[in-house]
């Protein structure tokens, strides 16, 4: 029997309008985000691993010449991408949280016992939903935006388990420097191996001279979460250990990872002397 003392609720008049508010509040966040993440397929989290020390530039991740953290530059730019849901910064030290705190970036506290970054972007990941997780190293402060989409879409329209990417090596870079990773990729477009040796050797040009011979691997990796986490459970490997490159567990364990070759190169920061040139290029452009 009805309860006289209510009255019936219009339940599809309701439902329309719960639907037209949830449109108008949907519509009202979709303005207030920058015209680049304007986009309903937004399908994947990005994942900045962050520690503090660093053998060639201690501390580097926090260098603020620029009146903002180096990492900050780098969530700067991913939150440019069209295809990325949030940006998460990875930490075990709490002077990168402190520092990010005035900024509004997202920092989780990982444990301090991991030994590569891909293990603290994995912990991390468990707890995102979205199916995409895309690592871009803290020291990237000029990773282009349309590069993290690309990899997103190269996941979402293959059946690929990872991606990455590398450029032709630009001509002011030496190839010879450890400090830059070089890419061998096969005919079908997938990584044969990595290096901080100027791979391929180029056994009938004096050593050192560059050419298009050789690619710069750029420091972001697109995975499917899945394959992800199983990843990080793995043992490092013996090439791995030996080149201080964690990409090549997934070479030696028989895994395959697609290299898209861009035209850009973006440029890492590995030491003062590199923090040093970016500073001069983002006051160009700034004052620009």
């Amino acid at each position: 029997m009805q309860d006289s003392n209510h009255t019936p609720v219009d339940k599809p008049g309701l439902q329309r309008r719960v639907e037209a508010l949830t449109s108008r509040i949907s519509s009202e966040r979709d303005r207030n985000r920058p015209a680049t993440q304007r986009q309903t397929d937004l399908s994947a989290t990005v994942i900045i691993p962050a520690r503090y020390g660093s053998t060639r530039f201690p501390a580097k991740i926090l260098a603020a010449q620029t009146g903002r953290p180096l990492v900050q530059h780098v969530v700067d730019q991913c939150r440019k991408c069209a295809r990325v849901r949030e940006v998460i910064v990875a930490t075990d030290d709490q002077r990168i949280a402190d520092a990010l705190r005035p900024f509004d970036t997202r920092v989780l506290m990982t444990s301090p016992e991991h030994q590569s970054g891909t293990d603290r972007v994995a912990e991390v990941a468990r707890g995102v939903s979205d199916e995409i997780v895309v690592n871009v190293q803290g020291d990237e402060p000029e990773i282009e935006p349309s590069i993290v989409d690309a990899l997103i879409v190269r996941l979402e329209e293959s059946e690929d388990d990872m991606a990455t990417a590398a450029t032709p090596f630009p001509a002011d870079l030496d190839p010879s420097d450890p400090n830059f990773v070089k890419v061998v990729v096969s005919r079908s477009g997938y990584a044969m191996y990595f290096s901080r040796y100027a791979i391929p050797y180029l056994r009938d040009r004096a050593p050192g001279v560059p050419g298009s011979d050789h690619l710069l691997h750029l420091g972001i990796y697109a995975y499917r979460r899945e394959f992800l986490l199983e990843y990080a459970s793995w043992s490092p490997a013996p090439c791995e250990k030996a080149e201080r490159l964690e990409q090549l567990r997934v070479l030696e364990c028989d895994h395959m990872i697609h290299v898209s070759q861009v035209q850009r190169a973006t440029h890492g920061v590995d030491t003062p002397e590199q923090y040093a040139a970016f500073v001069k290029r983002w006051r160009s452009t700034a004052n620009a």
